[in-house]
């Protein structure tokens, strides 16, 4: 018989759904029916009711977060909330917990399980659609991207972290350490020797150039760390930042580089830059020697991206967007090494 992994899509998203319904007597929901939004890493379902109330239900995938951290990330989500930025609302459980861990024969692994309210309105775009070229909406768009960021780090700053919180760290460590967060991005099977070569070299630089940042409050903390437009709700005008999967502490140029890394080369990007800055300069103060980093973290951030499909090949995400992520990466790479 197949594992689950080598199963195909269809078939383990079949499995995943299963472990789904089951996860949804810990909320009362048995009657619910669920259908999938998405399935990457994490799979995502609409919990539909009889009488129209609507919620969205994650399954994580296996092995990303502890208990802990997990924990620690619905928290962040609960605080943000209280300071009127606008999250999904996370639904306790029965019993007051913030996420379940469910098993099932057909799925390996025992998965972590969360609930949120529903979140009405559309997606700015994608990372496979991109952001189309009117200049005016791009324009408004960053400039509320920025504003959005700055209130979230405005947030983070002054938010006590609760005890025995836990999460990640997007430093140099885990940026271009021994052991990156998402993987040795430089090993990564489907480069050409060439582009190695080119790799450990941007590596080295990486590494010697974020050695020299501070990590202090005005420029380092809690960041979401996916400021792609897939995860930025347009609900009648307001912007509703979703998916915080992968936010830890990080610089917050960090942050600004991953909301502009996918237009890089595109014509929109020196607009999109401007209004991101200008937006964000409204509420948090950003330095001209913090802005001057940019490509340095746009560089950090292209190198993640290889990680990612090195330690996510199974996936059929990573194995579509490698070539895309690949050729992004190098020119990104040579950009920042011509740069000197």
């Amino acid at each position: 018989m197949k594992g689950f992994y080598q199963l195909d899509q269809y078939e383990q998203e079949k499995r995943l759904q299963s472990l789904g319904s089951k996860a949804l007597a810990f909320w009362g929901l048995e009657e619910a029916d669920l259908s999938l939004i998405k399935y990457r890493e994490n799979a995502v379902y609409e919990v539909r009711l009889k009488d129209g109330r609507k919620y969205a239900l994650r399954i994580h995938r296996p092995g990303y977060h502890t208990d802990k951290a997990l924990n620690s990330e619905l928290l962040w989500l609960g605080a943000l909330a209280e300071s009127n930025i606008l999250v999904p609302e996370v639904i306790p459980s029965l019993t007051g917990e913030l996420s379940i861990v469910v098993q099932i024969e057909e799925v390996p692994e025992a998965r972590q399980v969360d609930l949120f309210a529903w979140v009405e309105g559309k997606q700015i775009g994608s990372i496979e659609a991109g952001l189309g070229q009117n200049m005016a909406e791009i324009d408004s768009m960053f400039t509320c991207l920025g504003e959005l960021a700055a209130k979230l780090h405005n947030q983070s700053s002054r938010w006590p972290l609760p005890e025995g919180f836990e999460r990640h760290a997007w430093d140099q460590a885990g940026l271009v350490g021994e052991q990156p967060f998402w993987g040795r991005f430089w090993e990564l099977a489907l480069l050409t020797q060439e582009q190695k070569t080119l790799l450990i070299e941007v590596r080295e630089k990486l590494e010697k150039d974020l050695s020299h940042l501070d990590k202090k409050q005005n420029n380092y903390g809690l960041i979401h760390a996916d400021f792609v437009p897939e995860n930025l709700i347009n609900d009648a005008g307001k912007v509703r930042l979703i998916d915080f999967d992968d936010a830890g502490f990080g610089w917050h140029m960090f942050e600004l580089a991953t909301a502009l890394y996918f237009i890089r080369e595109e014509e929109i990007y020196p607009i999109a830059k401007a209004a991101l800055f200008t937006g964000y300069r409204k509420y948090r103060y950003l330095s001209e020697a913090q802005e001057s980093k940019l490509d340095l973290f746009l560089t950090a951030r292209a190198m993640t991206y290889l990680g990612w499909i090195r330690t996510r090949q199974e996936t059929s995400t990573a194995r579509d967007m490698a070539p895309k992520l690949i050729r992004l990466a190098c020119n990104q790479a040579l950009r920042y090494l011509n740069k000197g």
